[in-house]
Parts: C-alpha cells; sequence; structure tokens
C-alpha cells in the first residue's frame, strides 16, 4: 500500500482542501494510506501586517515546501492564488490544478446589501491591494481597513462591528459553508472587481517521485489548467506576485475562445483590458505586452 502525506496550512480552509483532495484520491485509489500533516507557515505567524508588507511572495508556501523537499510529505494542496508563479521546479512540480470553484469576490456584511449600499465613510476590511484599488475605484469615499486572519476570524471580526462590510474570496467561503453565516455575502461581479489569478482553483504541488505525480495528474482539470496557466504567465511576464495590485481572469467561451479582462494599477491609474483569443499557447504572456 503506498503512503501518502499531505503537508497542509492549519487553517479551517486549508484543512477542507486538503481533506477533499485526500478524498477524491481514495476515490482513485480506496487502498492508498494517505494522512495529513499540519505545518505552521511564516503568513501564519505574522497576523499584525498586511501581507504586502512582509514580503508577498510564498508567505503560506515555503514551510509547507520544506516538508516535501525533507521527505516527511509528499503532496502540498494550495489556494492557487497563493501559489507563486516562481517556484522550484527542479525539486516540486504544480502536477494538478482541479475545476476550479466561483472566482469573484464576494461582498460580506450585516447592515448593507452592495457596495453601493455603503454609506460614505464606511469602514470596509481587505488584505489585498488588488481589492482595494478596485474598491477605491468606486467608492473613493470608504475607508479601507486591514483585515488578516482566517476565514472564521474575518467574519467574527465583521460581527463585532470592527468594520462595515469586508471582502473575501467566495470559493473559500462556499467551500466552508460560511455563505450564510452573515445577513448579507453578495458575490461581486468581474466587471466591477476582476479576481486574482488562479482564483476559485486548487493546485497540487508534490515532490518529483513519478508515482504520486502519475496519482495526482488525474485531478487535473483541463479547462481550468488552460484558464489558469494564461493567468499565472500575465502575471509572471509582468513581474508581480501574488499580492500584487493585479487582477486577471481567464474563461473560456461557448465558441471555443477564450476571454481574458484584466486590471492593473500603473502610478495612480487603474488600466484594464480585455482580450479574446482561440489561440491560448503564450496568451498570457501576449496580453501582458499591453500593460507595459
Amino acid at each position: 500500500m503506498k503512503k501518502i502525506v499531505i503537508a497542509t496550512r492549519g487553517s479551517k480552509l486549508a484543512l477542507w482542501q486538503s481533506e477533499h483532495i485526500k478524498a477524491e484520491l481514495l476515490k482513485i485509489n480506496p487502498e492508498l494510506d494517505i494522512k495529513l500533516k499540519i505545518v505552521v507557515t511564516t503568513g501564519d505567524k505574522i497576523l499584525d501586517k498586511p501581507l504586502a508588507d512582509i514580503g508577498g511572495k510564498g508567505l503560506f508556501i515555503k514551510e509547507v515546501e520544506d516538508e516535501l523537499l525533507n521527505g516527511n510529505a509528499q503532496i502540498a494542496v494550495h489556494s492557487l492564488k497563493d501559489f507563486a508563479v516562481e517556484f522550484d521546479e527542479e525539486h516540486f512540480d504544480l502536477t494538478a490544478i482541479t475545476k476550479r470553484e466561483d472566482v469573484r469576490d464576494t461582498f460580506l456584511s450585516e447592515k448593507y446589501e452592495t457596495i453601493a449600499d455603503l454609506p460614505e465613510g464606511s469602514v470596509v476590511g481587505t488584505s489585498s491591494i488588488r481589492r482595494i484599488m478596485q474598491l477605491k475605484a468606486i467608492r473613493p469615499d470608504v475607508i479601507v481597513k486591514d483585515l488578516r486572519g482566517n476565514v472564521d476570524t474575518r467574519i467574527r471580526k465583521l460581527k463585532e462591528g470592527q468594520y462595515d462590510a469586508i471582502i473575501l474570496a467566495r470559493a473559500g467561503l462556499k467551500r466552508l459553508g460560511f455563505l450564510g453565516s452573515v445577513k448579507y455575502a453578495t458575490a461581486i461581479d468581474t466587471d466591477l472587481m476582476i479576481p486574482a489569478m488562479g482564483q476559485g482553483a486548487l493546485g497540487i504541488e508534490t515532490n518529483k517521485d513519478p508515482e504520486v505525480m502519475e496519482l495526482v495528474k488525474k485531478l487535473d482539470h483541463k479547462e481550468t489548467r488552460i484558464c489558469t496557466t494564461i493567468e499565472r504567465e500575465f502575471v509572471r511576464e509582468l513581474n508581480l506576485g501574488c499580492h500584487a495590485p493585479v487582477g486577471i481572469k481567464a474563461k473560456m467561451l461557448e465558441d471555443g475562445n477564450v476571454r481574458v479582462k484584466a486590471v492593473l494599477l500603473k502610478g495612480d491609474e487603474l488600466v484594464r483590458k480585455e482580450i479574446i483569443s482561440d489561440e491560448f499557447e503564450g496568451l498570457g504572456i501576449k496580453f501582458a505586452q499591453e500593460f507595459k
């Protein structure tokens, strides 16, 4: 029997994601012996500073990858939006990208249904530069306060009245069953707020064990792989990180083309562009040239 260890952060969402992948692998081979190993990362330890101020790239990744490198684990499950576009490809492989959940951001409030309903001077919580820049473009009159912690911690802070509203990824809320825990949980249209690269998808990283890679590859979702590869290429080409002021979303259309929308903060200006193409190879790189 093949023994497999999944290295994971200890947050509810990280554990849900790892348990989900464990269940999917057991569907492929019920004989597998799969265990989870909880790892505390830098991003988990530093909760009193905005993510962008403590380095951004790889804050929730390095210690998890160390477990793969030293042989204590073979698999790590990441929210793909938090997985750096530059990683150690000599020792690790992004072996599978799972079928995408809802890519949208969500506006959460006990008092107001939408961003438009917020009174002037309302306090909105988010730790994402990407969300801040797009929110400020819609509502320059609101006050943005940093919001750190796990999903349940952030919702608790909202309920305590520390914020009038907060913005979180819809995928995580759905996975944890939190959409009904706040009076208003309104999805934000992607024309209003473009998501982060890879948002809604899980990336399964493995060591270079051929047997493990062959198993994990069966969880790869072709359409999601195409779309998120375009998004990751775009961010890599512009030399930006997971927590940079950029949003990008690629979507397959019914006619077989792909539509890509992106937003980037250049100086004080928000630049938005869109492209539709039937050529997927290198599209993220090509599209990034329009933002240089």
